[in-house]
């Protein structure tokens, strides 16, 4: 199937400025709490997906993200495509959104996607005593091993976060070649508080790097700040989950850099 969006991409490891060819195209999001917030049709106006929907205007606009979900596995996640995943427990994982995904796509029940938009790591910030071996593996040991053998792996061999990534999108890219992969490094949020949610962030924004894939650092582009959150809430409704506000925030980046706005 011919792509159905082309992305002139230049790689770096921040927000990349790009232009859009605009044809309908099917989007595919995956993420956590705040992606999750738009709800799987992306329809609710708390959500940064029901905004980007509305300017964006794809053919579909499917999430599955959830509350709580990590990139990160860990040593006893294992398959699961259940859609009632949530909260801080072993298979919420992006893994597991990937291959539910598959799974539909398999059964005729998703559209092949010409935009994968994967939203998260500030759950994996919060949940660092869940994923113990998060940090064990550097982004430089992570893109070692040869490709082939990491496609081999079940989720609960791939438990530090950078080769969650790297893992992850490589499994898109080998389903899904047409699509374009735009990833979304979390903002600041009083669930992971600074320096942990930018240390994720920095290990996202190197994969992407490696992988030649745009990631939007929103903890960068975005005016939220956690300790002006704490203050007074303004972008979030609790320090965390995005306000309306804070939703149109996120979707316009995404739109700026897809060359929407």
């Amino acid at each position: 199937m011919k792509k159905l969006l082309t992305i002139i991409l230049a790689v770096c490891a921040t927000a990349i400025y790009c232009h859009a060819v605009t044809p309908p195209f099917n989007v595919v999001i995956m993420g956590d709490s705040n992606t999750a917030l738009g709800g799987d049709s992306c329809t609710v106006e708390r959500g940064w997906t029901y905004w980007f929907k509305q300017q964006a205007s794809p053919l579909t606009c499917i999430s599955y993200a959830r509350n709580g979900a990590t990139w990160t596995d860990n040593a006893i996640t294992k398959l699961n495509l259940s859609p009632t995943l949530r909260g801080a427990n072993n298979d919420n994982v992006i893994y597991n959104q990937v291959n539910r995904f598959k799974e539909n796509y398999k059964n005729g029940d998703q559209p092949e996607p010409g935009l994968i938009i994967i939203a998260a790591g500030s759950c994996d910030g919060w949940l660092e005593r869940q994923r113990p071996e998060m940090y064990n593996m550097t982004v430089d040991k992570a893109f070692k091993t040869p490709l082939q053998d990491l496609l081999m792996k079940k989720a609960h061999l791939v438990t530090s976060l950078a080769e969650s990534v790297r893992f992850n999108c490589e499994v898109l890219r080998e389903s899904f070649p047409d699509a374009t992969i735009v990833l979304l490094a979390p903002m600041q949020t009083m669930i992971a508080a600074e320096p942990r949610n930018s240390k994720v962030a920095d290990i996202i924004g190197e994969c992407g790097k490696r992988l030649g894939i745009t990631v939007i650092r929103l903890d960068k582009e975005l005016p939220v700040k956690s300790s002006e959150e704490r203050i007074k809430k303004r972008y979030t409704t609790n320090g965390s989950d995005t306000s309306v506000e804070g939703a149109q925030l996120i979707a316009n980046k995404v739109l700026e850099v897809l060359g929407k706005k």
